[in-house]
């Protein structure tokens, strides 16, 4: 499933290709059809995300709310000759053309969710999922303290949407290497200090995956050119201290990094470099 990096990057993409434009907007796969052709002719006023879930803003309240789930793709393309015919099952398409700008059309394919909001009901949504990282100037403290009295495993409350919105599997992994947390620690043991380094190392690795499109989380020293190990090669992209690398030595400590299911996700981590941690609460 996406990370919270990459609806963000959609959603600048799709606000630079449209933003103050008229729409044409077309189901061809039939299932937003009445939706789509009552918004026809509407103009984007901005797309944005939070956590995993991207909006259309269309004035008037009117607001396409997008959740990509597993499966689900939303192909922009900034600027073609002319808009082809669709292939394959399109949910939703964008176009806009005759402007003045660039000709673009984009492409939703296989989401989970693609439905028409009015502004309260998009609210709704947003006010069901935690602090985005990537939403500039946004406050930790309400994830902080529902992590703080929690005495659920860290790595599960990291994946949690109603928590901390926009941290998914690999974020989750790599975050908690880098801080040296054993993953199965609560979160009533961890302190504020440490959830708020957390929160900064998210906010720095969340942006850079938005700039990239890709996850990389290694520092500096464990790049494989400072290493002289070969790149990572992973349909997931980027280079990484644990996801997916169960088997393989720690590019830290040279232990195998371990896996296991918590939560129905994979959990990646170093046995060594996330010791087992007593769980006492922190006052």
């Amino acid at each position: 499933m996406p990370e919270g990096h990459t609806l963000h990057r959609l959603a600048g993409e799709l606000t630079a290709a449209f933003a103050g434009r008229r729409l044409a907007l077309a189901s061809p796969q039939g299932r937003f059809e009445a939706e789509a052709a009552a918004l026809d002719g509407a103009v984007l006023e901005e797309a944005h995300a939070h956590g995993k879930h991207l909006f259309l803003e269309l004035g008037a309240g009117r607001v396409v709310h997008v959740h990509l789930g597993l499966y689900g793709r939303f192909d922009v393309h900034a600027e073609v000759a002319q808009v082809p015919e669709p292939v394959g099952q399109v949910r939703l398409r964008l176009a806009a053309a005759g402007d003045g700008r660039p000709t673009a059309y984009a492409d939703l394919r296989g989401a989970t969710a693609c439905t028409l909001l009015t502004a309260q009901q998009r609210d709704a949504v947003v006010a069901r999922l935690g602090p985005d990282p990537l939403r500039p100037g946004t406050d930790p403290a309400p994830a902080w303290e529902r992590v703080r009295r929690s005495r659920a495993p860290v790595a599960a409350l990291l994946m949690d949407q109603s928590v901390l919105a926009g941290v998914g599997n690999v974020y989750r992994a790599e975050v908690l290497f880098r801080h040296r947390l054993d993953p199965y620690r609560t979160g009533a043991s961890l302190t504020a200090r440490r959830l708020d380094a957390v929160w900064d190392d998210l906010v720095a690795l969340m942006t850079e995956g938005v700039r990239t499109g890709r996850i990389d989380t290694v520092r500096p020293e464990h790049t494989p050119e400072a290493m002289g190990r070969a790149p990572r090669v992973d349909d997931h992209g980027g280079e990484v201290y644990v996801y997916r690398r169960d088997g393989r030595p720690c590019l830290v400590c040279g232990t195998r990094v371990r896996k296991a299911e918590l939560v129905q996700r994979t959990l990646f981590w170093c046995p060594r470099c996330q010791r087992p941690h007593t769980t006492r609460r922190v006052q």
